[in-house]
């Protein structure tokens, strides 16, 4: 596990300080957890992302088996059969707890989890919160990207996914949440499959630019302990993404992020705010700086904003920005914080007395 302590010693080779900076990385994994997990993981895979291992965890063999991940958990196999949890949280919580072993196996020393999956169902919404408890167990820095199903998807999805929300905000440091309802105000034509394919890469890219901060050499480099500084405590985060190729690219791009439909409250209530900006080979440092002093003004004096830019040779001329707010005023707040805090401080008490 990642400490944030390497020690020195004088005429250290090439060879020693490779060693070194391995030793130092931080272990990221990401948990797609149900169908919908497993098709973020899928896109994770496709999209090349760097730094971080994957893992499909599912109730429902079949789906699991078409899952592409670097590794794949079936978990409940005496509660379930194999056959999926029937939109059923509670038998999806059941399963998780089944295999509470194999997931302590598969979470232990890690130094940052995403746990990721779609709200609504019974495997991702009754089995998210149990794999974020253990991984919050460990010491990880535990972050929850989560959709919320679409209105026409009826009231039960809808009950089940306010109810898996509320339980996996007591065991996460912070929370991504994409209404998917919101995708569609982005573009209100997109048939619901589209809309769903469109949540999945949503989620996808808020995990590989969180990621890439972290794994990924740049312009302005972070690592593990400045993302940690900015999540921890984060409590339910927005996100915004913008992309543009034009003259002022730079600038229309971090407007784009910041006036995003997913973003469904003011930002000014925020104390931190973490920038991502990925541009082609030309891209110059000044236009990095344009888009995190534009980030500056929109959440207001004070605020810390923690901000890596990298280039890519897959953007030709485009800017691309994602910006993740922690802490911002959020319709799903509601009282949630202090159930959290509450959850948090009788961990760590368990943790001190397993620790004695």
């Amino acid at each position: 596990m990642w400490t944030g302590i390497m020690n020195e010693s004088p005429g250290q080779g090439e060879e020693e300080l490779e060693r070194a900076i391995e030793e130092a990385e931080a272990e990221i994994l990401v948990v797609g957890c149900g169908g919908a997990g497993g098709n973020t993981v899928s896109r994770i895979l496709e999209a090349g992302v760097e730094g971080a291992e994957n893992v499909a965890v599912n109730t429902d063999a079949q789906d699991l088996l078409h899952t592409s991940a670097n590794r794949k958990v079936l978990i409940g196999r005496e509660v379930t059969g194999g056959l999926g949890a029937g939109n059923d949280p509670k038998l999806g919580k059941k399963a998780a707890v089944e295999s509470k072993n194999s997931l302590k196996e598969l979470l232990q020393g890690k130094d940052m989890v995403f746990v990721t999956c779609g709200l609504g169902g019974g495997t991702g919404t009754g089995a998210s919160p149990v794999i974020a408890d253990i991984a919050s167990g460990f010491g990880a820095l535990t972050v929850g990207v989560v959709t919320l199903p679409l209105e026409v998807e009826g009231r039960r999805r809808s009950e089940n996914a306010k109810g898996g929300l509320r339980e996996l905000r007591k065991t996460v440091d912070a929370s991504v949440i994409i209404p998917d309802d919101n995708i569609l105000k982005i573009a209100p034509d997109l048939p619901i499959g589209e809309a769903f394919r469109a949540a999945d890469e949503i989620l996808m890219s808020t995990i590989k630019g969180v990621t890439e901060l972290i794994t990924e050499p740049g312009l302005i480099n972070l690592d593990f302990a400045d993302v940690r500084t900015v999540l921890q405590d984060g409590g339910i985060s927005q996100v915004g993404m913008g992309e543009s190729d034009d003259e002022d690219r730079a600038l229309e791009a971090a407007e784009e992020a910041l006036e995003n439909p997913l973003l469904e409250t003011e930002v000014s209530g925020a104390e931190e705010a973490l920038v991502n900006v990925t541009g082609p080979l030309d891209m110059s440092l000044d236009e990095a700086e344009i888009i995190a002093d534009r980030v500056s003004v929109e959440v207001g004096p004070g605020v810390n904003i923690v901000w890596g830019a990298r280039v890519s040779e897959e953007l030709k001329n485009s800017v691309r920005v994602m910006v993740l707010i922690p802490g911002a005023s959020s319709p799903y707040d509601r009282g949630l914080d202090i159930e959290r805090k509450e959850a948090k401080q009788k961990l760590e008490k368990k943790i001190k007395i397993i620790e004695k």
